[in-house]
């Protein structure tokens, strides 16, 4: 484990991110393939694997209030706010309403065989997505996976041509690698300043990824990216239905701060993209900086509660579930 005792931890880790990434940004052009396909030199072979310690400064969380029927509630104060960590509560010391801030949104579309019949459909009402939501100040990157993960924008951009030209050209693909799907994708938004969003189409099916759940989950985490899963079910009662898939991404969707919608038809695919859209319109800012602890915990979790308001008690919060300590060696 490295420790970085000299410079400010955010510029160190600035730095180690701009370093870290010069590879696995390359992998992740057109026609690159999935993490952990290419065949590594005998010099990385050697490498041995780290961890850095981050010295976490202030803490962003993005928290999301809705009302009973799921609708985003604005107009809440600072004062409405009661922030915890591990149990402890923490001052909060900087607060904003979000919908000014730039977004960058990466779109992962499953192109596997199993959701070939509905690709045109989801492909059609992303684009519609794109058009409502990205503004010139914000960025969205267009991905397909099945067997292979393809970035198909070059980067982040506010292109709306080029984002549609892309989703025009992702590929169909036989397998599912939707893991190391979220995998790349977190890598690729780590960096990125503001808030940051995955929104992932699909059936739910991992078949052959290279990283596991638990590698896909904690990569979003620490990109601090919100996952928004749109669970396409072609045939609700369906026996060859994903389910255990489904689950895994309704947890990393409430793990992430963000959520999950089913769709079954081109409607619905078009409700889940405009209820995205609104919540991205109608989010918090909390940061804080952590009180010292005695002890060292790897994983610190956050609980965010709304208070002061007549209806709080059957508001909705959501938030990441807390943040990681130590970071991932990438």
């Amino acid at each position: 484990m490295r420790k970085l005792a000299t410079c400010h931890p955010v510029a160190c880790l600035f730095l180690f991110v701009c370093c870290s990434w010069g590879g696995v940004l390359r992998a992740q052009q057109p026609g690159a393939s999935q993490a952990g396909s290419a065949q590594a030199t005998p010099a990385q072979q050697s490498r041995p694997e780290t961890t850095l310690k981050v010295d976490v400064n202030l803490v962003n969380v993005y928290v999301t209030v809705t009302d009973a029927h799921g609708s985003p509630i604005g107009g809440l104060t600072k004062e409405n706010f009661v922030l915890n960590e591990d149990g402890h509560e923490q001052k909060i010391a900087v607060f904003d309403r979000e919908s000014a801030l730039p977004l960058s949104i990466a779109l992962a579309v499953d192109t596997s065989l199993s959701t070939r019949h509905d690709l045109p459909l989801e492909v059609a009402s992303a684009k519609r997505f794109a058009h409502d939501i990205v503004r010139p100040i914000d960025g969205l990157s267009v991905y397909g996976f099945s067997e292979v993960v393809r970035e198909a924008t070059h980067g982040f951009t506010p292109d709306l041509k080029q984002i549609d030209e892309s989703l025009d050209h992702i590929r169909l693909g036989a397998a599912t690698a939707l893991y190391d799907a979220i995998y790349l994708v977190s890598r690729a938004l780590d960096k990125r300043k503001g808030r940051k969003v995955i929104v992932l189409i699909t059936d739910g099916g991992d078949t052959i990824s290279k990283v596991d759940y638990k590698q896909a989950v904690r990569a979003a985490q620490e990109a601090e990216a919100m996952v928004y899963s749109i669970i396409v079910v072609p045939i609700e009662s369906s026996a060859g239905r994903e389910t255990g898939g489904e689950h895994a991404l309704i947890q990393l969707s409430e793990d992430t701060g963000g959520k999950y919608y089913y769709a079954t038809s081109m409607a619905q695919l078009d409700e889940a993209f405009h209820k995205i859209s609104d919540e991205l319109r109608t989010q918090y800012l909390l940061a804080y900086y952590p009180l010292q602890r005695a002890s060292f915990s790897e994983f610190r979790r956050i609980e965010v509660k709304v208070v002061g308001a007549p209806e709080s008690p059957a508001y909705r919060v959501r938030h990441r579930a807390g943040y990681y300590t130590v970071k991932s060696d990438f």
